[in-house]
C-alpha cells in the first residue's frame, strides 16, 4: 500500500496536465481512505446541517419549477462562506476535492442558475431575469489573478496561465505587475483563438534582457537596455490601448506601475483608469527596475488615433514596488472578492509554502515575529523618509518601505519550487526548454 501511495504522489509530481494530476490524486484518496471522509457530511470544518438543508430547497425547488421560490432561496443563501464552506482546511484533508456535500451543493447552484438563465417563464420575465443575474454576480463577487513580478522568473506565469485557460478556469480580470504586467499584456491583446499558438514555446520571443555594457551603467543608463526588452514587448504584444485591448478580448488587464518621483502615487492602468494609454508602454514602464533600467514615460492614442505622451511632466518604473498585488484597487473597480496569485518574486517564494500544512504553536509564533518584525521594519522606514531632507534617498527609502509593507499573498497562492539557482537567472533569457 505504500509503494502504491508513493507511486500516486509521485505521478502527481511529475504530471505534465491537469488531467493526469486529477487521476493521481483520486487514485490517492481512493487507495488512502480519503474518499470515506469525502462521503461522510458530517465535520467540525463547516456547518453540514445547513449545507444539506440548504441543497434540498433548491433542488427541490427547481424540480418543481418554482422558479420565484428558487430566485428566493438563491438570495437567501448565495454567499462565497455560507457555512464555512470556503474553510481552507476543508480542502487539506485530500489531494483532490472536498466533501461530496459541498460539491454536490456548488453543483446544485450551478444547475440553478443555469435553468433560471436557459427557461422561459410567464411569472418571471427576461427583464426581472437580467436584473437577478446583476444582482446576484454583484452580491457574489467574482474571481481575480494577480501576476507577481520576479523578472525572468516570471515565465512561470506562462504555465499558471495555461494551465487556467485550458480547464476554463481563466479569470476576466487579471493583474500583472513588472515581469507579470508583460503576460498580463500577451494576455490581453490576444484573443481565445489566438491563445492556443501564444502558449507554444516556439512562438514566444523572450529575448528580453540584453546589458549596455559598463560605460553605459557608469552614465547612469541602467544596467540593462530598455531598447531590447521594448523590443521583446513588440514582439509579443499587439499595439493597443487599454480599451482596443479589452474590445477586442474581453479581458480587464491591469498593469500597476510606480512613480519615478516623490510627488505621485502608484497607478492601476486599464481600459477604466487610462483606456487610451497604450499596453506595450505600460508594461515597459512596469518593468523598469530602478537603476536597472530607466524609468519610463508613458504613452497614449489622442482623439485622431495618434500616439502622443501621456502625462509627459511624469516618468514611471516598476509596479511590483509599490503595489505589487492591486487586490484592493480590483476590488474597487471589479468588485473582486476572491484572489489567485502567481508569485516568482525571488525574495518572497521562499516564505510561502507549496503544501497546506495545519499551524502548530511554533508555526503562530514564527508568523507573529515575522509580522511585528515587518511592521517594525516599517515604522523605522517610515519616521526616517519623514525626516530626512534629500529627496532621492527619501524616494528610496519610500520604496523600500513599500517593498517591505505590502501584502505577497491572495487566497489561492502558486508558486514554483524552491530552488537556490533560481537567483542566478533572474536577469537570464529563457530557453524555449524552460517555457516548454
Amino acid at each position: 500500500m505504500k509503494q502504491a501511495l508513493k507511486s500516486c504522489l509521485e505521478a502527481m509530481k511529475n504530471a505534465e496536465n491537469y488531467q493526469a494530476w486529477a487521476d493521481a490524486a483520486k487514485e490517492y484518496d481512493r487507495l488512502s481512505g480519503n474518499d470515506e471522509w469525502k462521503e461522510d457530511d458530517a465535520s467540525p470544518l463547516y456547518d453540514y446541517k445547513m449545507i444539506r438543508l440548504r441543497y434540498n430547497e433548491l433542488r427541490t425547488a427547481r424540480e418543481r419549477e418554482d422558479v420565484n421560490q428558487l430566485v428566493f432561496y438563491i438570495n437567501e443563501g448565495l454567499h462565497g462562506n455560507l457555512g464555512r464552506i470556503a474553510n481552507p482546511a476543508l480542502y487539506g484533508q485530500c489531494c483532490f476535492g472536498t466533501k461530496q456535500l459541498v460539491t454536490e451543493y456548488l453543483q446544485e447552484v450551478c444547475d440553478s442558475l443555469e435553468w433560471i438563465c436557459n427557461t422561459e417563464f410567464e411569472d418571471f420575465p427576461f427583464v426581472k431575469k437580467i436584473e437577478f443575474f446583476e444582482r446576484t454576480a454583484a452580491a457574489f463577487g467574482q474571481s481575480g489573478l494577480m501576476l507577481s513580478g520576479g523578472a525572468a522568473l516570471g515565465m512561470f506565469h506562462l504555465g499558471v496561465l495555461k494551465a487556467m485557460y485550458d480547464e476554463h478556469l481563466l479569470p476576466s480580470v487579471i493583474s500583472g505587475s513588472s515581469a507579470g504586467s508583460i503576460m498580463a499584456a500577451v494576455l490581453g491583446t490576444h484573443t481565445d483563438e489566438e491563445l492556443d499558438e501564444i502558449f507554444d514555446p516556439e512562438y514566444l520571443y523572450v529575448e528580453a534582457f540584453r546589458t549596455v555594457g559598463w560605460r553605459g551603467t557608469l552614465k547612469g543608463q541602467g544596467v540593462l537596455d530598455p531598447a531590447q526588452l521594448e523590443l521583446c514587448l513588440e514582439r509579443n504584444v499587439k499595439d493597443l490601448t487599454f480599451e482596443e485591448a479589452f474590445e477586442r478580448t474581453g479581458r480587464r488587464i491591469n498593469i500597476t506601475v510606480s512613480p519615478a518621483d516623490p510627488h505621485q502615487e502608484s497607478r492601476l492602468l486599464n481600459a477604466m483608469t487610462s483606456p487610451h494609454v497604450l499596453v506595450r508602454k505600460a508594461s515597459l514602464a512596469s518593468c523598469a527596475i530602478p537603476y536597472v533600467y530607466p524609468p519610463v514615460m508613458l504613452w497614449a492614442k489622442n482623439i485622431d488615433g495618434e500616439k502622443c505622451p501621456y502625462i509627459p511632466s511624469r516618468q514611471w518604473v516598476d509596479g511590483s514596488i509599490k503595489n505589487d498585488l492591486p487586490a484592493l484597487r480590483l476590488a474597487r473597480l471589479y468588485g473582486v472578492n476572491h484572489t489567485i496569485v502567481s508569485q516568482t518574486n525571488p525574495h518572497v517564494v521562499p516564505f510561502i509554502s507549496r503544501k497546506r500544512r495545519e499551524k502548530n504553536a511554533v508555526g503562530y509564533l514564527l508568523d507573529m515575529v515575522a509580522s511585528n518584525a515587518r511592521y517594525n521594519a516599517g515604522q523605522v522606514l517610515e519616521f526616517i523618509t519623514d525626516k530626512i531632507s534629500n529627496q532621492q534617498l527619501a524616494l528610496l527609502l519610500d520604496k523600500t518601505h513599500s517593498i517591505v509593507n505590502q501584502s505577497y499573498r491572495g487566497d489561492i497562492n502558486i508558486v514554483p519550487p524552491r530552488n537556490p539557482g533560481n537567483v542566478f537567472k533572474i536577469i537570464a533569457n529563457a530557453k524555449p526548454s524552460d517555457v516548454a
